[in-house]
């Protein structure tokens, strides 16, 4: 349990299950458990705030992302919001443009039609809404700098 502490934080109940898998007996896993909890090796608030910050940096993730990914690591819906509450509208913005950013230099040898679909589906499968996708495509030069985003004028 330890080790598994030192690799990284986890949620309480990512601990629950890994002790489930060891067939650990449940009254011991839940004193175990509440220990950790007790000393601070185990908080739920902390591991959600390092997560988003370590994802949001790292892999460029939306609020609606990290949201679902902490609701799989079994982290309580109020813990979320509060911690999702400091992903304000221009640190989601900022990710979704460091994305963009690093996808663009990758699609250099594209056509703009295919770089602007491809980034969108990037974008999208992180979770950023329409409305942060066309803002980002806005500031990324696709294509000369005309602006225009799959043919439309704006």
């Amino acid at each position: 349990m330890l080790r598994r502490l030192t690799e990284r934080s986890h949620s309480r109940r990512e601990l629950e299950q890994a002790l489930a898998k060891r067939h650990t007996d449940p009254d011991v896993a839940t004193a175990v458990l509440d220990r950790l909890t007790e000393v601070g090796l185990v908080d739920d608030r902390t591991f959600a705030e390092a997560w988003v910050t370590s994802r949001q940096e790292r892999k460029h993730l939306s609020g609606r992302a990290l949201r679902d990914e902490l609701v799989r690591k079994g982290v309580d819906r109020d813990i979320i919001d509060d911690v999702l509450r400091a992903v304000d509208a221009d640190r989601e913005y900022d990710a979704a443009l460091a994305l963009a950013e690093r996808k663009v230099r990758s699609m250099a040898g594209l056509v703009p039609e295919v770089r602007r679909r491809r980034l969108v589906a990037a974008l999208a499968r992180r979770g950023f809404s329409a409305s942060v996708s066309s803002r980002v495509l806005a500031a990324v030069d696709l294509d000369g700098g005309d602006g225009a985003w799959f043919g439309e004028e704006q």
